[in-house]
């Protein structure tokens, strides 16, 4: 079964003036139009980068449009540093129904932070992006082009990709031999055993409806660095469709990953993937509630 559960205080929020309010579900209706999920881990230095061009974009788009409505999500993954102290300065500025943290008791993963800070969100569109601003945020106009270009939505449910691949040739010709061995194998991994026709499945920067977030998020298992290859398994299982969309992307300094067993970590988890679902170890989910 999929553990949905959260620790008693992972359930509430703290707002400006210091008060605990509890976290909404992605269950009930949407009360915003984007919602923003920031998964975070010791990221104290790197994130304020991403937060500052964030909610410089989203101040002015509602500026522009004043019907347009949005909340910034930053999970905590159970960091050792001041990334909750960080994440509360900006949710001060902005007040807690714009800027809101969730900060996890323990380190779960980024595809556990990311799930919880979704099962919390208010959006009618979810976006997951990485706390380094490794994508530019502005790029969300191409990934929200890409999600209301897909036709027909079964049930209002799809998906849209940032993707790095038309990068993929110059990235090649800046890693060494071996780095690059692993990309491809890692890639062929990923086609084989998972996910076809998705040429960059790790993008941090992806854009659900909020009907395709509750099914896919409801079947999540993984949650480490392979939960996108999850994520995309079980929506092409559930016949959502999924746009990739060219964004642009600039690497930096201080990523988590471990070159070579990161790789390895990765390709065992995609084997055990598909295994676990062909067995029936893992079953795909209906919508289930957190607990």
């Amino acid at each position: 079964m999929v553990d949905l559960t959260r620790h008693e205080k992972e359930r509430y929020f703290v707002t400006a003036a210091g008060d605990k309010e509890l976290f909404p579900s992605l269950h009930d209706p949407h009360s915003r139009e984007l919602s923003v999920v920031i998964p975070a881990y010791n990221e104290e230095f790197r994130m304020p980068v991403m937060l500052d061009e964030a909610m410089d974009y989203l101040e002015n788009r509602q500026k522009l449009n004043p019907s347009f409505t949005y909340e910034v999500i930053v999970v905590d993954d159970g960091s050792k540093d001041k990334t909750t102290e960080v994440a509360m300065r900006y949710s001060r500025k902005y007040g807690a129904d714009k800027m809101r943290v969730l900060t996890l008791v323990k380190n779960r993963g980024k595809g556990g932070a990311v799930r919880m800070g979704t099962m919390s969100s208010r959006g009618r569109v979810i976006l997951m992006a990485d706390a380094d601003g490794a994508t530019k945020f502005s790029d969300i106009d191409k990934v929200e082009a890409g999600l209301n270009e897909l036709s027909p939505k079964p049930g209002n449910m799809a998906i849209s990709c940032g993707s790095r691949a038309h990068l993929e040739q110059e990235s090649v010709a800046q890693r060494s031999v071996f780095r690059t061995f692993l990309m491809y194998g890692f890639h062929f991994l990923v086609w084989f055993f998972c996910v076809r026709g998705i040429k960059d499945t790790q993008c941090g920067f992806k854009l659900f409806t909020r009907e395709a977030a509750l099914k896919t998020f409801s079947s999540l298992h993984v949650e480490r660095w392979a939960f996108d290859v999850e994520l995309l398994y079980i929506a092409q299982c559930f016949k959502i469709p999924i746009a990739e969309v060219a964004v642009n992307w600039t690497e930096i300094e201080g990523s988590k990953l471990i070159p070579f067993w990161s790789w390895l970590q990765m390709g065992i988890d995609l084997i055990f993937i598909r295994l676990r679902y062909i067995t029936g170890a893992w079953k795909l989910q209906s919508t289930l509630k957190t607990d």
